[in-house]
Formats: structure tokens, C-alpha cells, sequence
């Protein structure tokens, strides 16, 4: 019996759930990485069968979570070899047999199923879902919940990871930060984030994130697994990383982050200070298109060989980023930027 289900997969009350996962052992975002902060231990077990090569297309990585409530399994089943690959039809219809077998096996009685492959995956959901309803028909006395690909559930609802980890010094940078950025605004979009961490970087704090020109601006990629692991922990509204740019939740900080940011912190005089000359740039410029203008100065400026002549030389760089910037950035904005990147130092007068 199928059901079409809404909300959050990993709160549904059934035998066991279904997480779509690649082969080689990465949950990175989307419905996966929820699964890994709801079942770190499913992860790791995960991982070590990656590396075994014991995941393979078309065969379901099952994982007992030994609860006496709630899931009896999470299964993950496989519909792409590699992260970076879109899924593949054929991997979905191999992995439905295998899948029909564990419930078999397993004798599950009530299951729910994610859109395999849909979504982010890349897949056509309305070529997706007669695939799966045909598949398990074969156990049609198996209550099947059926996820459709409506987006994931608001960052706040996700699952949370199971350990708060303490704040290394680099990470409580970024919540302290973002803190006394928060002063001033009700959230950050991931755009404020990237830059905010840019110019900490710039300013010489070691943090170790590998800043290239990109769509927005400079962009940390590696970032992204810092705002992962603080998640649901210190901070909500990244989720699962699965909400484009623009349309993401603003990112706020959780109860208690601030203070305990601040709290290691204290023995690092040198970070805040560097923490106060970010605050002091982007004082006026605090918002996704203040700061992802200042950025993109300050990159065209400082990291472009050879250097800018002069703001002439800004302006026409910035404008031939791209077709977003030339259209978005006006020629008074870029000089206001450069003015204050000049007045605060950050570039040469």
C-alpha cells in the first residue's frame, strides 16, 4: 500500500527508512546529510563499507539501528557511483529489486522512501515514481510512505547532530563573528557568511579556506563544511545545504552560541581584533549586496595580475565578471566600495 507523504522523511513512523547515498562515501548535503547527523554511527558504517567496496549500484547498504523504538533500519540505497554524477535511471531500477528483496528479508512492514534520484539528483520525478510503484507492488501488503521531491523540511525541523562538538578557535571566529554581525540584522544569507570569512582571512586570521572567483564573488567551497558541522548545533538555517543561494533560509545563530564563541575567544585577543577591523569595513555594507560588492572590489583589487592602474581599472574588471555584476553593480557603487576599502586600509591608497 503506497502513500504519498510530506514533510520530513526522518520523523516518519515506520520499519526503516531510505536514504539515497553515491558509492565512494560522501553524504554532503541534501536528504543524505541529514541522515548523517541524525545516524552518525549509520555513517561511519557507511563509509567503512565504501571503502570495502560494499556498496555498489543496484545493492542496499542496510544498517540496524538497534533502537526499540522508532526505525528498525535505515537502508541506503545507491543511485549515482560518484557525488559530483547526476543519479541514473538504471541504477534506480536495479536498486528497486535489491530493495524489494530487503524488505522481504527484513520482514518490514512499513517503509519510507525519499524521490530516488529526483530532486537534486537530476532525475525526471513523473519518470521516477511508476518505477518505484511498480517495483513494490511485488509487496503490496508493505505500507510504503512516498516522498515526492517538495523541497526540503525548514532547517529549524531537520534532525541535529547527535554531539556538540566544542568550538575550535577558527569555528567559534566565524559564530563570533557572525554575532556581532547579528546586531545589527535578523539573519545572514550564505552570501554575508562567505564574504564576512573572506575578509577575516584577508585581514590574517589562519583559517585555512581556499577563496576563488566565483558567481557571488570570492567563495570558499571548504567553507561549506564548516557550516556543516555547525548546524543544527550553533547555528540553523543552512540545512542540508541542498537551497540554492538565493532562496536559502538566513542563516541565525542558536541559543548560547554567541556566549560560548565569546568564551574561547577571550584567550584570542589577536582574532578579535581582526574581527573588529571586518566589523569596522563592512559597517554600511551589511547586507548580501554590500558585502558581495566589497568583496568583489577587494578581489579585483588585491588577487588580479596585474594589479588595477586605477579605479577605472576596478570598475571595468568588476564589470566584466560577469553579465550579474555589470548589471548589478553601478559605476557610484564600485567607487564607494573602493573608497571605503581605501579609507580602512585594505587597499593601497
Amino acid at each position: 500500500m503506497i502513500e504519498e507523504a510530506r514533510g520530513n522523511l526522518l520523523a516518519a513512523d515506520v520499519d526503516a527508512l531510505v536514504n539515497t547515498v553515491n558509492t565512494v562515501g560522501v553524504m554532503g548535503k541534501g536528504i543524505a546529510l541529514q541522515f548523517r547527523r541524525a545516524y552518525p554511527a549509520m555513517f561511519e558504517s557507511y563509509v567503512a563499507a565504501c571503502k570495502a567496496g560494499e556498496v555498489e549500484v543496484g545493492r542496499m547498504h542496510v544498517w540496524p539501528t538497534g533502537s526499540m523504538s522508532g526505525p528498525r533500519y535505515v537502508i541506503n540505497f545507491p543511485t549515482k557511483r560518484h557525488w559530483r554524477a547526476p543519479s541514473r535511471l538504471e541504477f534506480v531500477d536495479a536498486g528497486l529489486v535489491d530493495l524489494v528483496r530487503v524488505i522481504r528479508e527484513r520482514e518490514i512492514s512499513s517503509i519510507a522512501i525519499p524521490p530516488l534520484g529526483a530532486g537534486s539528483g537530476g532525475l525526471d520525478w513523473r519518470l521516477v515514481k511508476p518505477r518505484i510503484v511498480a517495483a513494490l507492488d511485488e509487496v503490496a501488503d508493505v505500507r510504503v510512505l512516498l516522498y515526492e521531491p517538495n523541497g526540503a523540511p525548514a532547517a529549524a525541523d531537520m534532525a541535529r547532530p547527535a554531539e556538540r562538538k566544542p568550538l575550535t578557535p577558527q569555528r567559534a571566529a566565524l559564530v563570533g563573528l557572525l554575532a556581532r554581525y547579528l546586531t545589527t540584522a535578523v539573519g545572514a544569507s550564505l552570501i554575508e557568511v562567505q564574504k564576512l570569512m573572506y575578509f577575516l582571512q584577508e585581514a590574517g586570521e589562519p583559517l585555512r579556506l581556499q577563496y576563488q572567483r566565483h558567481h557571488y564573488g570570492p567563495y570558499a567551497d571548504n567553507l561549506r563544511h564548516v557550516l556543516r558541522e555547525l548546524e543544527g548545533s550553533y547555528l540553523t538555517g543552512y540545512g542540508d545545504a541542498s537551497a540554492k543561494v538565493i532562496d536559502a533560509e538566513p542563516i541565525t545563530l542558536l541559543p548560547g552560541a554567541a556566549e560560548e564563541a565569546e568564551a574561547v575567544l577571550a584567550e584570542h585577543p589577536d582574532t578579535q581584533a581582526r574581527m573588529a577591523r571586518v566589523l569596522e569595513l563592512v559597517d554600511g555594507f551589511d547586507s548580501m549586496y554590500g558585502t558581495e560588492l566589497l568583496a568583489t572590489v577587494h578581489w579585483v583589487a588585491t588577487h588580479e595580475s596585474p594589479a588595477p592602474a586605477d579605479l577605472a581599472d576596478v570598475r571595468r574588471r568588476v564589470q566584466k565578471w560577469s553579465r550579474r555584476k555589470r548589471e548589478l553593480f553601478t559605476d557610484g557603487h564600485i567607487e564607494i566600495a573602493w573608497d571605503q576599502l581605501r579609507d580602512e586600509r585594505w587597499v593601497a591608497a
